[in-house]
């Protein structure tokens, strides 16, 4: 970068809206780089996070699933057990007693009545009533709530069931007393001629053993008969004896089955779109125990399990953006970073092949310059001599002569002078390792400046410090960052009709300090800040890359000095390089 000198209002114009339009072509290709990162990243990292974690929950959702229903199979088979037990103990209780007593015993109404005392007590009052029964359907005795003694049944379905076997279950039916019921009925021969003993269940009872079933908020268990008849009453929808609303087909067979059930009828409390319905079948009576329930509710584990999956992917999904975010805001910086550094070193390896360019001109200059100084020297000699031999001379011409040819040799020592610097430069183009005289350098290139310097009414003073010591380090470099420092100082007097470039030396303990002082225009304050930075520049578009000094700030700390700045608008500037005595080997 160059030291800013005076520009016109249009040039900064110019110069930032340049400068605005390279930022943010730079910005919008970053942010572009940005975006397809975060892209790659997160679908490197989250497709193979959602796979894992649908697998996972899967075979998690189907495990659970498993052992919910095999656990729901067994419950359901247990409780058909538990009421299959209950009809079946009442029945053989009525096949033993009809064994066991005659039916003149059992027609007496005192021993019917104590008969019926005795199976309430053992079984919790779940009879109702209780009578016998000839072939003719008409009762012989009867003990019960009803007025039934003078009820024939011959008509009715379930005597014309029972006269067929030896016991028998009904289906619920009204009958004479007006209210659902069923019966248990049992035969016996007496000669040639049935009789029946039949009781009838308390249904409440009854119902009470049906409906005793983990059911939860949403579940129900019912008993459905082979027309697809409910025997019990449901909880949330149908009557008993009515028609089974939900239509499950009464497919047979001693399993149980579990199926996912879709209905539109409506809960009291909520709609039941989803349910997981599972049907057993009784041996005998054939009635179908139902268990209802909504499938959400019966698969608690798995929508648990569904939720926690989610709020962990969700999770883990968030701390992946997250961390994909910073990481790649950090990879965009270091691309940022290593693209400057490279813009930058490109641009000092042209600069460097453009000083050894220069070296190279100055080389062939110089030794082509060399030639006619020595023809010159040459023919001043001769005229000299031709001089001394001509007596005929006047002296005054001769002195005027003699005067010319002083001023000639005078010339030529100075134009010697001139090559052996350019020559000195052109060696120094080449990176080398060696001990420099830094007053003798310093000297040396004001020499080279101060022809161009001169031209804008510049000159130059030198404060040399006399103890000062040879530096181990690279002339060829020293050099780039000197001369830059001059050329800054120069632009800063643009405008200016006069003014002072001052290079002193100071020898301290570590090594050496030189500073460039100028009488320029100065560096704003807020342009100090950003002097060094890489293609920031002031100047007017194509009178500066904004390289400058940022190349000699990586010169001087690779040689492991220092460079730093003092200045005021409008008083100059002054920049003040440490450099060791030493350099680092590296």
């Amino acid at each position: 970068m160059e030291t800013p000198g005076r520009e016109t209002p249009l040039q900064n114009d110019r110069e930032n809206g340049w400068k605005e339009q390279e930022k943010a072509q730079d910005e919008a290709h970053y942010r572009k780089l940005f975006w397809k990162f975060v892209a790659l990243i997160l679908l490197c990292s989250l497709v193979p996070l959602f796979l894992v974690g649908w697998g996972i929950n899967q075979y998690f959702l189907s495990f659970t699933r498993d052992k919910i229903l095999h656990s729901l199979e067994t419950r359901i088979l247990n409780h058909r057990r538990s009421i299959e037990l209950f009809l079946r103990s009442r029945q053989i209780t009525l096949q033993t007693l009809a064994r066991t007593h005659s039916k003149e015993f059992l027609s007496n109404p005192e021993n019917l009545r104590h008969t019926f005392r005795v199976l309430n007590l053992h079984y919790e009052n779940t009879f109702t009533d209780l009578g016998i029964i000839d072939h003719r359907g008409e009762h012989l005795a009867y003990v019960g709530p009803f007025e039934l003694i003078d009820k024939n049944y011959f008509q009715a379905d379930w005597f014309k069931n029972v006269m067929k076997t030896d016991v028998y279950i009904s289906d619920i039916f009204m009958g004479f007393r007006r209210s659902p019921h069923f019966v248990i009925a049992a035969t016996q021969l007496k000669g040639s001629q049935k009789w029946i003993l039949r009781a009838t269940i308390n249904l409440d009872s009854f119902e009470a053993l049906v409906e005793d079933f983990m059911t939860g908020e949403s579940g129900d268990v019912y008993l459905v008969n082979e027309h697809g008849v409910l025997q019990t009453t449901p909880r949330f929808k149908g009557e008993i004896m009515e028609e089974d609303p939900y239509h499950i087909p009464p497919e047979r067979h001693a399993g149980v089955d579990i199926y996912r059930y879709a209905s539109r009828i409506r809960s009291p409390e909520k709609d039941v779109n989803k349910q997981l319905v599972a049907t057993t079948w009784l041996k005998a009576p054939a009635w179908m125990l139902v268990f209802r329930q909504n499938y959400q509710e019966a698969f608690p584990g798995l929508y648990q399990t569904l939720q926690t999956t989610l709020v962990f992917l969700a999770v883990c999904s968030l701390i992946l953006c997250l961390v994909t975010v910073l990481i790649t805001k950090y990879m965009v910086r270091v691309v940022k970073k290593r693209d400057q550094e490279s813009d930058a070193l490109n641009r000092q390896l042209l600069q460097a092949g453009k000083l050894a360019a220069v070296g190279e001109l100055s080389a062939g200059v110089a030794h082509e310059i060399n030639n006619p100084l020595g023809i010159i020297l040459t023919e001043k000699q001769l005229l000299l001599d031709s001089i001394e031999t001509n007596p005929d001379l006047e002296s005054e011409i001769k002195t005027l002569i003699s005067a010319s040819m002083t001023q000639i040799s005078e010339q030529v020592r100075r134009c010697k002078h001139l090559t052996q610097n350019l020559l000195r430069f052109a060696r120094r183009t080449q990176s080398i390792m060696d001990w420099v005289d830094m007053n003798g350098f310093l000297q040396e290139l004001v020499d080279l400046m101060k022809r161009e310097a001169s031209f804008g009414g510049i000159s130059f003073e030198l404060d040399l410090d006399a103890k000062a010591r040879p530096l181990f380090t690279d002339a060829s470099q020293l050099q780039q960052v000197f001369l830059n420092l001059i050329n800054n100082a120069l632009d800063a007097h643009e405008g200016l009709s006069h003014g002072t470039i001052r290079i002193r030396t100071r020898q301290g303990e570590g090594g050496l300090t030189v500073e460039v002082e100028d009488t320029g225009c100065g560096i704003s304050p807020e342009n100090r800040d950003r002097i060094f930075d890489p293609f920031f520049t002031t100047k007017p578009v194509g009178r500066g890359t904004g390289l400058g000094l940022s190349i000699c700030y990586g010169i001087v700390k690779r040689l492991g000095g220092e460079i730093s700045l003092e200045s005021a608008v409008g008083q100059g500037t002054t920049f003040r390089v440490f450099l060791p005595a030493a350099s680092p080997k590296e």
